[in-house]
Parts: structure tokens; sequence; C-alpha cells
């Protein structure tokens, strides 16, 4: 196992950008000696929360066993508080950067397979919501989707008011960060929207696993896609566990998530 953490100058970013990045090329074989994988690697692009970076996986979650368990790539961006969208105000284009950028660079940097079929994106809170919005946005980079406790919030903030807040941020940020939030929920911005829209068109969708723990704040968020997905007939995996907004329901879910991915992968290949 190898763990990278650096920068590069990122256009869409317009500055330099942090990431940290876990790969399976150096492992213990059955005999516990050293055995080295060229790859091309399988890669899951794994999304921070609101206030986080791209050490927080390293830090808290479980992420160097489970690349070597599933000999696949792990690639952590910092993504501020952005929500991973584009912001016109700052410039700065996250939605770019993490659909399109941040693959391109990591596939120049590292043995990471070119393939939709291999490559992945997941994350936790506001990096769910990043994770689905942008694996149905970029639904031809993105094979599958991994969200974790989702901040699935677009309905909600939909309704706030100037000078409002809900506890976590202020209108003027939502505002800065979602734009016009009277037109949000069916704009492209919007996981429920996106999901429709690609399913009206045909369009290959991402595989989906959604998972959140039933005393968590956004329980109900997160209850609501599940609900709208099955409404659409849109098949994806739903997991439920009692706990809260913390790794200690992420490091049960992540492992559980990666097991799916696994058994997807292999169903999809016994069909092809």
């Amino acid at each position: 196992m190898a763990v990278f953490t650096g920068q590069y100058y990122s256009a869409a970013r317009r500055g330099f950008v942090s990431f940290s990045a876990v790969l399976p090329v150096d492992i213990l074989d059955e005999k516990g000696r050293p055995a080295y994988l060229p790859g091309p690697f399988p890669t899951l692009y794994l999304l921070h929360g609101y206030s986080g970076n791209h050490m927080d996986w390293l830090y808290n979650g479980l992420v160097a066993q489970l690349a070597v368990k599933h000999r696949l790539a792990i690639i952590m961006p910092s993504g501020d508080n952005s929500f991973y969208l584009n912001n016109p105000f700052s410039g700065q284009a996250y939605s770019d950067f993490i659909g399109h950028e941040l693959v391109d660079v990591t596939r120049r940097m590292f043995p990471l397979s070119h393939k939709r079929e291999d490559t992945f994106i997941g994350g936790l809170s506001m990096g769910g919501f990043g994770a689905l919005r942008s694996g149905l946005y970029f639904n031809d980079v993105f094979s599958a989707v991994i969200a974790l406790s989702s901040a699935l919030i677009t309905d909600e903030i939909a309704h706030m008011k100037p000078g409002e807040h809900n506890g976590v941020a202020s209108y003027d940020y939502y505002a800065n960060t979602f734009g016009d939030l009277s037109t949000l929920p069916d704009s492209d911005r919007a996981p429920k929207a996106l999901a429709a829209k690609r399913q009206a068109a045909g369009e290959a969708l991402p595989r989906i696993f959604m998972a959140c723990g039933t005393e968590d704040f956004l329980y109900p968020n997160n209850l609501d896609m599940h609900q709208y997905l099955e409404t659409l007939g849109i098949a994806h995996a739903w997991v439920t566990h009692p706990g809260v907004h913390d790794f200690d329901f992420w490091n049960y879910a992540l492992p559980i998530a990666l097991n799916w991915l696994q058994e997807e992968r292999k169903e999809t290949s016994n069909h092809e």
C-alpha cells in the first residue's frame, strides 16, 4: 500500500489544490512477502463533508485497509465547503474539478484504469451529495456512486429567505453555493431532478448505493431520496443501521458499500 498527499495547480479551481491518494501497489502476499501490483487500478474518488478536507478519510476512516483488500485506488480531494458545485462568484469550478480535471490529472499521475466501469465516486454528508450529484451529472465518467449520510438539502433550502439561517449555514451561503434557491429543485444542481432527467433521456445511470444512520439528522432527507428513486424505478442499494452523523457509522457503511461494489462489478462482468 502506498499513501500520497500533495498538491497540483488546478485550472478549474484557479490555484493549487490538495489531495490524498491510497494505492494498493505494494502489498503482502499470503506468506507475508512483498508483492507489487502494476495496475491499472479501479478507482474510487472519495469526497469529504462540510468543514472537512482531503485528510478526513485518512485520519478517521479505513481507506488504507479497504484499498488493499479490494485492490482499489482511492483518491481524496479537498473541496472546501463547495458542495462540489461550480461557483460563478468565486470563479472556482468545483464540479468540473471533480468530474473531469481531477480524474484526468490523477490518471496521468498514477496507474489508474481509464474505463468508466472502473471509475467510481463516493462521499459522506456534503460529499455524499457531491457523489450523487456528480455521479448523475457526469454519468459518462462514473459508473457507480456511494453516498453516505448525504446532505440532500436542496428541497428544504429552496424555501429559505434572505436573513434566515438553518442552524448550519445562512441563506447567503446557500445562495452563493447553489445559486437561485427558488429554482434549485428543478435544476441540474439537484440530484432528484438529475436522476429524473437522465432516466427520461434513456441515458446510462450509475449504480447507486445509499446508506444513513437511523438517528442521523439527515436520515429523513436520505429516506426521501431513496423513496424518490423507488418511485422512478431506479434500482439502488439502501442500507440503514442505528447511528448518527459520525465516522462510527461511515466506517460501518463504507466496507459494506465496497463489498456491494465488488459484487456489482462481478455481476456486470458475468453479463458481458
